[in-house]
Protein backbone atom coordinates (compact mmCIF):
# COMPACT_ATOMS: atom_id res chain seq x y z
CA UNK A 1 0.00 0.00 0.00
CA UNK A 2 0.87 3.62 -1.14
CA UNK A 3 2.00 5.62 2.25
CA UNK A 4 -0.69 8.26 0.74
CA UNK A 5 -3.48 5.20 1.34
CA UNK A 6 -1.88 4.07 4.50
CA UNK A 7 -1.96 7.53 5.91
CA UNK A 8 -5.78 8.20 4.45
CA UNK A 9 -7.14 5.13 6.31
CA UNK A 10 -5.89 3.12 9.35
CA UNK A 11 -6.17 -0.47 8.86
CA UNK A 12 -5.62 -0.96 12.81
CA UNK A 13 -8.86 1.21 13.66
CA UNK A 14 -10.81 -0.66 11.34
CA UNK A 15 -10.36 -3.68 12.95
CA UNK A 16 -11.29 -2.18 16.08
CA UNK A 17 -14.33 -1.40 14.96
CA UNK A 18 -15.19 -4.68 12.95
CA UNK A 19 -14.72 -6.46 16.28
CA UNK A 20 -17.29 -3.78 17.96
CA UNK A 21 -19.88 -3.78 15.24
CA UNK A 22 -19.66 -8.14 15.53
CA UNK A 23 -20.01 -7.65 19.16
CA UNK A 24 -23.06 -5.20 19.05
CA UNK A 25 -24.75 -7.60 16.48
CA UNK A 26 -24.38 -10.63 19.16
CA UNK A 27 -25.69 -8.43 21.89
CA UNK A 28 -28.85 -8.24 19.88
CA UNK A 29 -29.26 -11.46 18.95
CA UNK A 30 -29.84 -12.09 22.06
CA UNK A 31 -32.85 -9.97 22.00
CA UNK A 32 -34.94 -11.60 19.32
CA UNK A 33 -35.18 -15.36 18.21
CA UNK A 34 -33.24 -15.36 14.71
CA UNK A 35 -31.13 -12.84 12.65
CA UNK A 36 -28.70 -13.07 9.97
CA UNK A 37 -25.73 -12.76 11.84
CA UNK A 38 -23.29 -14.90 9.76
CA UNK A 39 -24.36 -12.87 6.31
CA UNK A 40 -23.65 -9.32 7.76
CA UNK A 41 -20.15 -10.74 9.46
CA UNK A 42 -19.28 -12.30 5.87
CA UNK A 43 -19.46 -8.67 4.65
CA UNK A 44 -18.62 -6.44 7.93
CA UNK A 45 -14.89 -5.46 6.61
CA UNK A 46 -16.31 -4.26 3.20
CA UNK A 47 -19.48 -2.37 4.65
CA UNK A 48 -16.96 -0.85 7.43
CA UNK A 49 -14.67 0.24 4.46
CA UNK A 50 -17.27 1.97 2.38
CA UNK A 51 -18.37 4.27 5.31
CA UNK A 52 -15.41 4.55 6.98
CA UNK A 53 -12.65 4.90 4.33
CA UNK A 54 -14.48 5.84 1.08
CA UNK A 55 -18.20 7.79 1.82
CA UNK A 56 -18.00 11.27 1.80
CA UNK A 57 -19.84 12.73 5.11
CA UNK A 58 -21.02 16.24 6.05
CA UNK A 59 -22.61 16.26 9.27
CA UNK A 60 -25.93 13.28 8.48
CA UNK A 61 -25.61 14.21 4.83
CA UNK A 62 -23.14 12.61 2.14
CA UNK A 63 -23.21 12.99 -1.68
CA UNK A 64 -22.29 9.67 -2.02
CA UNK A 65 -24.68 6.15 -1.53
CA UNK A 66 -24.39 2.94 -0.17
CA UNK A 67 -26.69 -0.16 -1.81
CA UNK A 68 -27.10 -3.25 0.36
CA UNK A 69 -28.65 -5.36 -1.93
CA UNK A 70 -27.67 -7.88 0.07
CA UNK A 71 -30.53 -6.97 2.58
CA UNK A 72 -30.00 -9.63 4.74
CA UNK A 73 -26.78 -8.52 5.38
CA UNK A 74 -28.28 -5.45 6.56
CA UNK A 75 -27.68 -5.54 10.76
CA UNK A 76 -23.97 -4.16 9.68
CA UNK A 77 -25.15 -1.25 8.30
CA UNK A 78 -27.72 -0.68 11.11
CA UNK A 79 -24.61 -0.64 13.59
CA UNK A 80 -22.70 1.24 11.88
CA UNK A 81 -25.28 3.54 11.26
CA UNK A 82 -26.41 3.77 15.23
CA UNK A 83 -22.41 4.29 15.70
CA UNK A 84 -22.77 7.39 13.71
CA UNK A 85 -25.53 8.65 15.24
CA UNK A 86 -28.19 8.19 12.80
CA UNK A 87 -29.69 5.61 13.99
CA UNK A 88 -30.61 5.55 17.66
CA UNK A 89 -30.16 2.63 19.94
CA UNK A 90 -33.61 2.21 20.36
CA UNK A 91 -33.86 1.65 17.32
CA UNK A 92 -31.50 -1.47 17.51
CA UNK A 93 -32.78 -2.58 20.59
CA UNK A 94 -36.48 -2.54 18.59
CA UNK A 95 -34.83 -4.88 15.78
CA UNK A 96 -37.79 -6.83 14.52
CA UNK A 97 -39.63 -6.33 17.31
CA UNK A 98 -43.88 -4.33 17.85
CA UNK A 99 -43.45 -1.01 17.55
CA UNK A 100 -39.71 -0.66 16.42
CA UNK A 101 -38.41 0.69 12.47
CA UNK A 102 -35.56 -1.77 11.75
CA UNK A 103 -36.92 -5.22 9.91
CA UNK A 104 -34.85 -7.75 8.53
CA UNK A 105 -34.58 -6.05 5.72
CA UNK A 106 -33.72 -2.58 4.67
CA UNK A 107 -36.73 -0.58 4.65
CA UNK A 108 -36.44 2.97 2.57
CA UNK A 109 -37.42 5.96 4.62
CA UNK A 110 -35.34 4.68 7.92
CA UNK A 111 -32.65 7.04 8.13
CA UNK A 112 -29.43 6.14 6.26
CA UNK A 113 -30.88 3.38 4.29
CA UNK A 114 -31.57 4.72 0.48
CA UNK A 115 -33.66 2.06 -0.93
CA UNK A 116 -35.92 -1.16 0.21
CA UNK A 117 -33.74 -4.20 -0.59
CA UNK A 118 -33.92 -7.92 0.17
CA UNK A 119 -35.90 -9.35 -2.86
CA UNK A 120 -32.27 -10.26 -3.59
CA UNK A 121 -31.33 -9.13 -7.84
CA UNK A 122 -32.90 -5.24 -7.29
CA UNK A 123 -30.04 -3.59 -6.14
CA UNK A 124 -28.08 -4.02 -9.05
CA UNK A 125 -30.70 -2.13 -10.76
CA UNK A 126 -30.93 0.36 -8.22
CA UNK A 127 -27.67 1.30 -8.32
CA UNK A 128 -27.10 1.50 -12.12
CA UNK A 129 -30.31 3.83 -12.04
CA UNK A 130 -28.59 5.71 -9.57
CA UNK A 131 -25.16 6.37 -10.92
CA UNK A 132 -26.51 7.25 -14.03
CA UNK A 133 -29.04 9.66 -12.43
CA UNK A 134 -25.67 11.66 -11.28
CA UNK A 135 -24.17 11.67 -14.59
CA UNK A 136 -27.44 13.17 -15.78
CA UNK A 137 -27.81 15.83 -13.01
CA UNK A 138 -23.96 16.55 -13.34
CA UNK A 139 -23.75 15.80 -9.84
CA UNK A 140 -20.46 13.76 -8.97
CA UNK A 141 -21.96 11.26 -6.16
CA UNK A 142 -20.67 7.80 -5.96
CA UNK A 143 -22.85 4.65 -5.72
CA UNK A 144 -21.49 1.34 -3.91
CA UNK A 145 -23.08 -1.68 -4.21
CA UNK A 146 -23.03 -4.59 -1.92
CA UNK A 147 -23.68 -7.98 -3.92
CA UNK A 148 -24.30 -11.38 -2.20
CA UNK A 149 -22.89 -14.32 -4.60
CA UNK A 150 -25.83 -15.95 -4.25
CA UNK A 151 -28.30 -12.99 -6.01
CA UNK A 152 -26.05 -13.09 -9.24
CA UNK A 153 -27.64 -16.02 -9.63
CA UNK A 154 -30.74 -13.37 -10.81
CA UNK A 155 -31.01 -12.42 -14.56
CA UNK A 156 -32.01 -8.73 -13.65
CA UNK A 157 -28.26 -8.24 -11.70
CA UNK A 158 -26.41 -8.92 -15.03
CA UNK A 159 -29.18 -7.07 -17.34
CA UNK A 160 -28.36 -3.92 -14.56
CA UNK A 161 -24.50 -5.19 -14.92
CA UNK A 162 -24.55 -5.14 -18.58
CA UNK A 163 -26.50 -1.78 -18.73
CA UNK A 164 -23.52 0.24 -16.09
CA UNK A 165 -20.89 -1.50 -18.16
CA UNK A 166 -22.80 -0.27 -21.43
CA UNK A 167 -22.95 3.33 -20.36
CA UNK A 168 -19.45 3.56 -18.84
CA UNK A 169 -20.49 3.94 -15.19
CA UNK A 170 -17.35 4.68 -13.17
CA UNK A 171 -19.31 6.49 -10.05
CA UNK A 172 -20.41 2.67 -9.54
CA UNK A 173 -18.32 0.85 -7.38
CA UNK A 174 -20.04 -3.18 -6.48
CA UNK A 175 -18.26 -5.32 -3.93
CA UNK A 176 -19.57 -9.04 -4.50
CA UNK A 177 -19.40 -11.04 -0.96
CA UNK A 178 -18.21 -14.29 -2.31
CA UNK A 179 -18.62 -16.04 0.98
CA UNK A 180 -19.67 -19.34 -1.55
CA UNK A 181 -23.19 -19.81 0.54
CA UNK A 182 -26.35 -18.87 -1.22
CA UNK A 183 -28.91 -20.13 1.92
CA UNK A 184 -27.96 -23.80 2.62
CA UNK A 185 -25.97 -24.58 -0.33
CA UNK A 186 -22.70 -23.68 -1.88
CA UNK A 187 -22.54 -22.08 -4.41
CA UNK A 188 -19.00 -23.51 -5.73
CA UNK A 189 -20.66 -26.67 -5.65
CA UNK A 190 -24.57 -25.88 -7.04
CA UNK A 191 -23.49 -23.40 -9.34
CA UNK A 192 -20.21 -24.06 -10.50
CA UNK A 193 -20.58 -21.71 -14.08
CA UNK A 194 -20.68 -18.93 -11.55
CA UNK A 195 -16.62 -19.52 -11.39
CA UNK A 196 -14.26 -17.29 -11.97
CA UNK A 197 -16.97 -14.69 -11.25
CA UNK A 198 -14.58 -11.35 -11.86
CA UNK A 199 -14.60 -12.54 -15.62
CA UNK A 200 -18.21 -12.53 -16.20
CA UNK A 201 -18.14 -8.43 -15.14
CA UNK A 202 -14.82 -8.16 -17.21
CA UNK A 203 -16.90 -9.56 -20.06
CA UNK A 204 -19.19 -6.56 -18.94
CA UNK A 205 -16.99 -3.79 -19.42
CA UNK A 206 -16.19 -3.31 -15.74
CA UNK A 207 -12.72 -2.95 -14.71
CA UNK A 208 -12.75 -5.51 -11.82
CA UNK A 209 -10.26 -6.93 -9.10
CA UNK A 210 -10.33 -9.27 -6.34
CA UNK A 211 -9.20 -9.06 -2.66
CA UNK A 212 -9.46 -10.85 0.35
CA UNK A 213 -12.83 -9.70 1.73
CA UNK A 214 -12.09 -9.39 5.43
CA UNK A 215 -8.07 -7.31 4.80
CA UNK A 216 -9.65 -3.68 5.09
CA UNK A 217 -5.98 -2.26 3.80
CA UNK A 218 -6.89 -5.02 0.35
CA UNK A 219 -10.36 -3.66 0.10
CA UNK A 220 -9.66 0.43 0.77
CA UNK A 221 -6.56 -0.31 -1.88
CA UNK A 222 -8.30 -1.86 -4.51
CA UNK A 223 -10.87 1.63 -4.95
CA UNK A 224 -8.06 3.84 -4.20
CA UNK A 225 -5.83 2.03 -7.09
CA UNK A 226 -8.65 2.07 -10.04
CA UNK A 227 -7.78 3.15 -12.95
CA UNK A 228 -11.59 4.40 -13.84
CA UNK A 229 -13.48 5.15 -16.99
CA UNK A 230 -15.43 1.82 -16.35
CA UNK A 231 -17.48 0.70 -13.19
CA UNK A 232 -15.49 -0.68 -10.68
CA UNK A 233 -16.46 -4.66 -9.14
CA UNK A 234 -14.32 -5.70 -6.17
CA UNK A 235 -14.69 -9.48 -5.83
CA UNK A 236 -14.13 -10.11 -2.08
CA UNK A 237 -13.27 -13.18 -1.00
CA UNK A 238 -14.95 -14.05 2.58
CA UNK A 239 -15.82 -16.50 5.18
CA UNK A 240 -19.50 -16.83 6.27
CA UNK A 241 -19.68 -16.00 9.87
CA UNK A 242 -16.42 -14.40 10.00
CA UNK A 243 -14.46 -14.86 13.61
CA UNK A 244 -16.59 -17.12 15.50
CA UNK A 245 -15.60 -20.53 15.00
CA UNK A 246 -18.67 -22.48 14.94
CA UNK A 247 -20.48 -20.05 12.27
CA UNK A 248 -17.60 -19.85 10.04
CA UNK A 249 -18.74 -21.86 6.73
CA UNK A 250 -21.85 -23.62 8.61
CA UNK A 251 -25.07 -22.74 6.72
CA UNK A 252 -27.43 -23.37 9.56
CA UNK A 253 -26.39 -19.82 10.91
CA UNK A 254 -27.67 -17.88 7.84
CA UNK A 255 -30.66 -18.39 9.85
CA UNK A 256 -30.57 -18.14 13.94
CA UNK A 257 -29.60 -16.86 17.08
CA UNK A 258 -27.18 -17.82 19.44
CA UNK A 259 -28.02 -20.25 23.03
CA UNK A 260 -26.99 -17.85 26.09
CA UNK A 261 -23.69 -20.49 25.91
CA UNK A 262 -23.18 -20.26 22.30
CA UNK A 263 -23.16 -16.24 23.17
CA UNK A 264 -20.67 -15.99 25.41
CA UNK A 265 -18.42 -18.62 23.19
CA UNK A 266 -18.96 -16.12 20.42
CA UNK A 267 -17.90 -13.38 22.59
CA UNK A 268 -14.45 -15.05 24.09
CA UNK A 269 -13.47 -15.87 20.37
CA UNK A 270 -14.02 -12.12 19.20
CA UNK A 271 -11.76 -11.21 21.95
CA UNK A 272 -8.94 -13.23 21.38
CA UNK A 273 -9.36 -12.87 17.62
CA UNK A 274 -8.51 -9.27 18.54
CA UNK A 275 -5.55 -9.71 20.71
Amino acid sequence: MSETLSNVFDAGAARRRCLTYRRRILDISQQVGALHIAPAFSCTEIVDVVYNGLMRWDGEDTPDVILMSKGHGCMIQYVILEEKGILLREDLDLYCKPGGRLGAHPDYGVPGISASTGSLGHGMGLATGMAYGERLQDRDGQIYLVLSDGECQEGSTWEGAMMAGNLALENLIAFVDLNDFSGLERMSEGHPAFHPVIDKFLSFGWEGVEVNGHSADEIHEAVMNREGGKPLVVVSKTVKGKGVSYMEHVPIWHYRAPSPEEYKQACDELVEISA
